[in-house]
């Protein structure tokens, strides 16, 4: 009986592993239970939460390739102490880089700050050399985002210079990198900690996953309360959500009641679920990732799953499998991809201490450019600056042709914001409502004037009576009570003066200049302390190195003997 098989130029896409030296060896991973990727990747770099004393860090490292060798002949095995992105005084929960500029990185840490980091090409010169002496990274700007941990960072797809944070005060803060005194905007109703979150591609409209099991549609401009909430996972533990490039649908990961690892595709304009998927029964969280050839990788355990969705449904491809389970995932942005050797994805996994580039290839003879699997990649050029955004402006995302290099617009329809419906109002009137009255107020100035009140005239002082000289009443009462009038008393003017005098305010002069001069000694001798701090801790750490070099020369030695 011939079975019926479905035509998809995706179809035979598998993953390649590049070769042992082509891996990052001797990572040391952050030992931070907090569920995020781990690791992030721009066009150049990677960024991955690094195991380190003295406060919280990360590491940055020139991006690894399946098809050749490090850049700046690093080699594959990392030294044991290298540079890295010092500056949080707690463990770094999230890193992100900029879609803009490939060294700009941003990293959110359980002290409540965010911070941005721009990285020179020349601080890799002579890696690992004998007269080499690891240099730290600064931090170019600091963003006190919250009290609380800030668990994830997000960039904005299209405009420049706008992030996202998620914190424990169970928010969303909008920033303007320009100007980071205030946020532009806040999201709120959120009922317990967020645990992902997504732009749709024009920014516009932002999603977030929750460990209250809801999704929720949020207008970042406008902030405060989410325009739409839905029922999610059954499941409260690591739900994931990634927005499905130009259509108005969202995925989702997450667990069922039973534990089950599913899939959602759900609707935008209502939060309805439009299919939910059980891929299987285990403990491990299910990062998913949206390729613009409409393709979703599934990161989980060790392997990645991936479907083509089509005519409403998502098509099992293939399996790249792996038996070491992985610590942390992201994948490349596609404008940087390997397009000579038809890669149409690639990620980077952590798995114990290494990180290997897996490309996900489709097997061609790449003998000129496969138009067919390479749509137009968002580009590095935004469309819209950080003002513009937050004035109300919206513009599709700048796509560069992974071809020629060239730059055009999407010519997608803008999506809109579904905001909730109003029903109509049912009063009828027969006649028009009249209008108010204009009533003319008379002007009150604060001027002297006189009024006239009656007071009381003064009576003979009489003794004040006892107990035992009241007469008691004689019940019953007499048929008739005379009518007691009182007497007129005649009206006397009082001069009444409302007139308030206001007394001037104390004024106080401030030096400002003097402020902004202690403030600015006062933080630079901080810095001073801070640089001293890294310095003596990195000193620290390459005297154990050496001690530790020497006792492995010593028991060398002492097994030679014997």
């Amino acid at each position: 009986m011939a079975r019926f098989v479905r035509a998809s130029k995706y179809r035979h896409v598998f993953g390649h592993l590049g070769k042992k030296e082509y891996s990052i060896d001797n990572v040391k991973v952050t030992g931070s239970a907090w569920d995020t990727n781990m690791i992030a990747a721009s066009g150049s770099y990677l960024s991955i939460n690094w195991n380190s004393s003295g406060g919280g860090a990360f590491a940055i490292l020139p991006l690894a390739s399946p098809f050749a060798p490090l850049p700046h002949h690093l080699p594959s095995k990392l030294p044991d102490v290298i540079p890295l992105a010092r500056g949080h005084t707690a463990p770094v929960l999230d890193t992100v880089w900029n879609p803009f500029d490939d060294s700009v990185v941003a990293s959110g840490g359980e002290d409540g700050k965010v911070l941005i980091w721009k990285v020179e090409e020349s601080q890799f010169d002579a890696w690992g050399g004998d007269k080499w002496v690891p240099v730290d990274f600064d931090p170019v700007a600091r963003v006190d985002a919250s009290p609380r941990k800030i668990g994830q960072v997000l960039f904005h797809p299209t405009a420049a210079h706008v992030l996202a944070s998620a914190s424990g005060e169970h928010t969303v803060k909008l920033w303007d990198l320009n100007n980071t005194d205030n946020p532009k905007s806040t999201l709120v109703g959120h009922g317990d900690t967020i645990q992902s979150l997504a732009f749709n591609t024009t920014g516009n409209l932002l999603v977030t996953t929750c460990r209250d099991r809801k999704l929720r549609l949020f207008d970042p401009r406008t902030g405060g309360v989410p325009v739409r909430v839905g029922e999610g996972h059954g499941g409260i533990k690591g739900a994931r959500v990634t927005w499905m490039g130009e259509r108005d649908k969202i995925a989702t990961t997450g667990f069922s009641r039973m534990s089950e690892r599913q899939v959602g595709i759900w609707e935008t304009g209502s939060l309805a679920n439009e299919r939910t998927l059980n891929v299987d029964q285990s403990a491990g969280v299910v990062m998913p990732f949206w390729s613009d050839n409409n393709i979703l990788f599934l990161g989980a355990d060790g392997n990645i799953r991936y479907y083509e969705y089509e005519g409403d449904q998502l098509y099992a491809l293939d399996e790249h499998k792996s038996s070491d389970p992985q610590r942390g995932l992201c994948f490349l942005p596609r404008r940087a991809l390997n397009v000579s050797e038809c890669e149409i994805a690639r990620a980077y996994k952590v798995a114990g201490n290494t990180i290997e580039p897996i490309a996900f290839v489709v097997p061609r003879r790449a003998d000129s450019f496969q138009s067919d699997i390479f749509p137009p990649a968002p580009s590095s050029e935004p469309a819209l600056s950080a003002r513009e955004f937050f004035e109300g402006k919206v513009a599709p995302p700048n796509l560069v042709n992974l071809e020629n290099g060239t730059i055009t617009t999407s010519t997608s329809p803008l999506p809109s914001i579904p905001l909730p419906s109003i029903p109509p109002s049912t009063r009828t009137l027969s006649t028009p409502l009249p209008e108010p009255a204009q009533v003319p107020i008379p002007p009150t100035p604060m001027t002297k004037r006189t009024e006239t009140f009656p007071l009381p005239s003064p009576s003979p002082a009489q003794p004040s009576p006892s107990l035992h000289s009241f007469t008691p009443v004689p019940s019953p009462l007499p048929a008739s009570v005379p009518d007691l009038k009182p007497e007129p008393v005649p009206a006397q003017k009082v001069e009444v003066d409302v007139s308030m005098a206001i007394p001037s305010p104390p004024y106080f002069v401030v030096d400002w200049n003097w402020m902004q001069t202690k403030l600015q000694e006062e933080n630079a001798k901080l810095n001073a302390e801070l640089r001293e701090a890294r310095a003596m801790i990195r000193t620290l750490e390459l005297q154990v190195e050496a001690m530790r070099a020497n006792a492995q020369r010593a028991a060398k030695a002492l097994l030679e003997q014997h």
